[in-house]
């Protein structure tokens, strides 16, 4: 790989830790492959959430993990669309990049397919949660077993995530009719992070989440990895042992070329914000 597709910004220095993004109140980040992602506890991040609620603050929140953080490496629009969001740690992968570039990793792992109930728990009863994205069928499946879980909400299933634009102008002024508190959308990545930075606004929705396939897993349709390989990290494993014809692309490969970004960045030869 050449230094012009490596990227030729001046190194980050390590030795000023973190640094705060742009706006009151927000918390300190870490650069990781050119995307600033928050340096959060658990409880902070819960904690900044249901703040952003209860004050009536629009956000854009989404998870990096190694993959998204590939893909912003070689997407300069994706990496700066993500500055609209404030972004959480995902998965070993950032951690491995914060160490290399940082020493240090980040203090939670803050994945959404368990930070989404942990969040859904935490907060007072009485949200509004909308479900946007996945297969059809699937948004209303999971909301069968969320309602169960959290009767405390209210939770409703906008659209599946293969709709028109025309129904996508149905879509929006619903949300906009509606406003959810917390609107989840699950298109994957980068599509789920452009949709919700090109259509989600005060207007329409409290806070925007991509989650990813976190529909999937709500409804039953994919199984969660053994505990004992979530608790070690390694749920990427058990993912790529399910569906090796559709990840191993993004482990097999992806996760030695973030490794080797990650170098690259502290080296001073990758995207630093």
């Amino acid at each position: 790989m050449s230094d012009a597709d490596m990227g030729t910004i001046a190194p980050l220095d390590v030795n000023k830790g973190v640094s705060k993004p742009p706006g009151a109140g927000l918390p300190e980040c870490r650069n990781i492959l050119g995307v600033n992602v928050c340096v959060h506890s658990k409880p902070s991040a819960l904690a900044r959430i249901a703040k952003l609620i209860a004050t009536n603050t629009h956000a854009k929140i989404c998870f990096l993990n190694a993959h998204g953080a590939n893909l912003a490496w070689v997407d300069e629009g994706y990496a700066d669309l993500l500055s609209k969001f404030e972004v959480l740690s995902d998965g070993i992968g950032v951690d491995v990049g914060s160490l290399i570039n940082y020493g240090k990793s980040f203090p939670a792992n803050l994945n959404g397919t368990d930070f989404i109930p942990a969040l859904l728990a935490y907060l007072g009863a009485g949200k509004t949660i909308a479900l946007l994205g996945a297969e059809p069928g699937i948004a209303k499946k999971a909301i069968q077993n969320l309602q169960k879980r959290y009767p405390q909400h209210e939770f409703t299933a906008i659209s599946h995530g293969y709709f028109s634009n025309t129904e996508e102008t149905a879509i929006l002024d619903g949300l906009k009719q509606s406003r959810p508190d917390i609107l989840l959308v699950a298109l994957g990545n980068p599509v789920q992070e452009k949709w919700i930075a090109e259509n989600c606004n005060a207007e329409n929705c409290k806070i925007a989440i991509g989650v990813g396939a976190y529909f999937d897993f709500a409804a039953g349709k994919v199984p969660r990895a053994p505990k004992l390989l979530r608790m070690l990290r390694l749920e990427w494993v058990y993912r790529l042992w399910l569906e090796p014809g559709r990840m191993w692309r993004r482990y097999v490969i992806g996760n030695p070329l973030f490794v080797v970004r990650s170098i690259w960045q502290k080296l001073g030869r990758g995207r630093n914000r």
